[in-house]
């Protein structure tokens, strides 16, 4: 039986998506973030050093990164699902989005929220901040003009672990330029499996 530590509001939810949509048997293990510091019971940190979330258990497996966890449990468990052939180019760009999500698009969200924490001392850094954000949701945007997911006519892994990045950058109030992106987050969103794993995850208030 495969276990996920899911923590509220955090980006397990798309880890308890992605096992939705694979139909796969699970067991949800609920952490809820302090209501004042608004970060993770120190309990986390007996399954994951790092006390964060999404962690899964598998076995003897542990795995506490979301691309990884998603690669696993498609490439383990899905039969072929939810991801291009290996052998084709689209596979490749399938990964590159996988990395994307935390390597590259989710450094410029995370430091426009806590550098406006800051108020006037963060100011110096704000325009430097909103041209990345520009730069890496205009590139999302863009591939998102023409076909309903990122890899084409059929949702895949890519955007379950992109899925987040749209989210949260919609929770702040920073796509009204980006209608192809809003589209598509409504589109996931309606989706049974993305419906259920709400369900069952308990609060997260990205969830339109």
């Amino acid at each position: 039986m495969i276990i996920v530590h899911h923590l509220n509001n955090s980006r397990s939810q798309r880890i308890l998506w992605l096992l939705e949509e694979l139909a796969l048997p699970y067991e949800i293990k609920h952490y809820q973030r302090d209501p004042k510091t608004n970060l993770a019971p120190p309990e986390l940190k007996a399954i994951n050093p790092l006390g964060k979330s999404p962690v899964i258990q598998d076995g003897p497996h542990v795995l506490i990164e979301s691309g990884a966890i998603v690669d696993y449990l498609i490439r383990r468990h899905g039969n072929g699902r939810l991801q291009p052939d290996p052998a084709t180019a689209t596979y490749d760009e399938y990964v590159q989005w996988l990395h994307f999500a935390e390597g590259s698009a989710m450094l410029p969200l995370m430091l426009s929220l806590y550098v406006g924490r800051l108020g006037e001392a963060g100011k110096p850094l704000q325009p430097r901040i909103e041209s990345e954000l520009a730069n890496y949701l205009g590139y999302l945007e863009t591939a998102l003009k023409l076909t309903p997911y990122l890899l084409g006519e059929e949702i895949s892994g890519a955007d379950i672990q992109m899925s987040f990045i749209g989210e949260f950058a919609k929770s702040q109030g920073m796509l009204h330029d980006y209608p192809g992106l809003s589209a598509w987050i409504d589109r996931f969103q309606a989706r049974p499996a993305y419906i259920s794993a709400v369900e069952k995850g308990g609060d997260y208030k990205f969830a339109s």
